[in-house]
């Protein structure tokens, strides 16, 4: 019998805009074939096993054919497998989904469409710009900028959109705006009609002047004139209303981030992104826990999840820890073991490993320590442990994989360790305009070399909104 394949729009922007739907067959899939137009967070949401294959396309950077991308999915569906083929926006607007369905209904294998936020409507909304409004743009039209059905590359019949009274969205093919915005001129659009270019950041002027004040944009964009283009419904809302904020780190770490600081007004966007990957099987975790300790140390929240997924795995009985004490490097790891229903029995008053080491050492005299963490953990808690004599054990559970960073330039950059300070810069990743917001001193003192640095009081996420907030009103635009 052949698999299935499910074409899974992936929404725009960041990972938790996918559908529910979406995200259920993406955590079941045997194979995910994604596109490079999407949150790389999502394939964190696949299960451990699973294969991933990249099949994206991007302006200038062709990885696959789309030929090839069709055989390849009728294939893995041949071979039994239930497929995601996780594409950016909505698979159906101009995602080449249709395609695809195709090739597999005429291969016989059975094809499921999920529905995804398009980037037509979405980015646009996050600037602040409706699509439609009452009063402005009772309709909205949606084109590729960019097409190989013309010998110049522009959309067909340009000249007829300029009688559209409604916005005109433009996907791709930012390149294309300069002979665009001529074009509609000529045709006899209104100089003065509104419009704007909507991606790492948003520019707005008129169809006379937004080639020329867009210039900079880097691609992927959207491109809005006439109708409601003019807009800004953000006016107005939040402290740090006009602050652009870069993330860096975890999935986890940086969802919890762009939710606190976007309730601020900020516009955030993700420049440099690590990758969670657990390295320990079922089997080792069984094998480590044969022995029981009488202490269990966590150094994240994610070897907390780790920790406890594979104990189901392994089929390990929770009553097993009775006897067993948990500490936690600081209060939001606290907090996730809480929520598997443990409380912690130690929590530094530092959060960070060498608050944890020395905290363990004068507590856990007369038993032994269990490192639950990541492969690349500073050696600082087992150097403490074992300067007090107490037996530790490691249990790397993940290992962190840190992507490129991306080429944008932002007013304040987040870090959540001295770790990812370190990859940013050595990586080559640009210093923000105004600071870096660091949890802890460690992470602070790593960033110190490279740029101004704001510490939050603790490892909370509020407290680095408020050192932003605090640096950002108090010493204004003038800073």
């Amino acid at each position: 019998m052949p698999g299935k394949v499910y074409l899974v729009g992936a929404g725009c922007g960041a990972s938790d805009l996918i559908t529910l739907r979406g995200q259920r067959v993406l955590a079941a899939a045997d194979v995910v074939v994604y596109d490079a137009l999407m949150d790389p967070d999502l394939l964190q949401m696949a299960r451990p096993d699973a294969e991933k294959i990249p099949a994206g396309k991007r302006s200038g950077h062709h990885s696959m054919p789309q030929a090839e991308i069709n055989a390849l999915l009728v294939d893995l569906a041949r071979q039994g497998k239930t497929v995601c083929r996780l594409k950016g926006g909505d698979p159906f607007v101009f995602g080449r989904g249709g395609e695809e369905a195709e090739s597999l209904y005429a291969a016989g294998i059975p094809c499921e469409e999920i529905p995804g936020i398009t980037s037509a409507v979405a980015i646009p909304a996050a600037a602040g710009i409706p699509v439609t409004h009452r009063g402005q743009s009772r309709s909205f039209h949606v084109v590729t900028a960019h097409t190989a059905a013309t010998p110049d590359g522009l959309p067909e019949n340009l000249e007829k959109l300029a009688d559209l009274d409604g916005t005109l969205v433009f996907l791709m093919g930012l390149k294309n705006l300069p002979q665009i915005a001529a074009r509609l001129l000529k045709a006899g659009k209104p100089a003065d009609t509104p419009a704007a270019v909507c991606g790492v950041r948003t520019v707005r002027g008129t169809l006379a002047d937004i080639a020329d004040r867009a210039a900079a944009v880097p691609p992927p964009a959207v491109i809005l004139i006439g109708g409601s283009a003019g807009m800004d419904l953000e006016l107005g809302t939040g402290l740090l209303r006009g602050v652009t904020v870069g993330l860096t780190g975890t999935p986890d770490f940086r969802a919890r981030a762009r939710m606190a600081f976007a309730a601020q007004g900020a516009q955030v966007v993700d420049v440099q992104r690590s990758v969670v990957t657990p390295c320990c099987t079922p089997e080792r975790f069984s094998q480590a826990l044969q022995t029981m300790p009488g202490w269990i140390a966590f150094t994240s929240p994610n070897g907390v999840n780790l920790f406890f997924s594979l104990a189901a795995q392994a089929r390990i009985d929770l009553r097993r820890f009775a006897r067993t004490r948990f500490a936690a490097v600081g209060p939001r790891t606290a907090e996730t073991l809480a929520e598997r229903g443990i409380l912690a029995d130690l929590v530094p008053q530092k959060h960070d490993t060498r608050s944890l080491g020395a905290a363990l050492a004068a507590a856990c005299r007369g038993s032994d320590v269990l490192l639950a963490s990541a492969q690349e953990c500073s050696p600082a808690p087992r150097l403490a442990l074992e300067g007090a004599g107490i037996a530790c054990r490691s249990l790397p559970l993940y290992r962190t994989e840190t992507l490129p960073p991306e080429k944008i330039t932002v007013d304040y950059l987040v870090f959540g360790s001295a770790g990812g300070v370190n990859a940013y810069f050595q990586a080559g990743g640009r210093a923000p305009t105004r600071a870096a917001a660091c949890i802890g001193q460690v992470t602070a003192a790593a960033a110190e070399p490279f740029v101004p640095v704001l510490t939050a009081q603790d490892t909370r996420i509020e407290s680095v909104v408020e050192s932003v907030l605090n640096d950002w009103t108090e010493k204004g635009e003038e800073h």
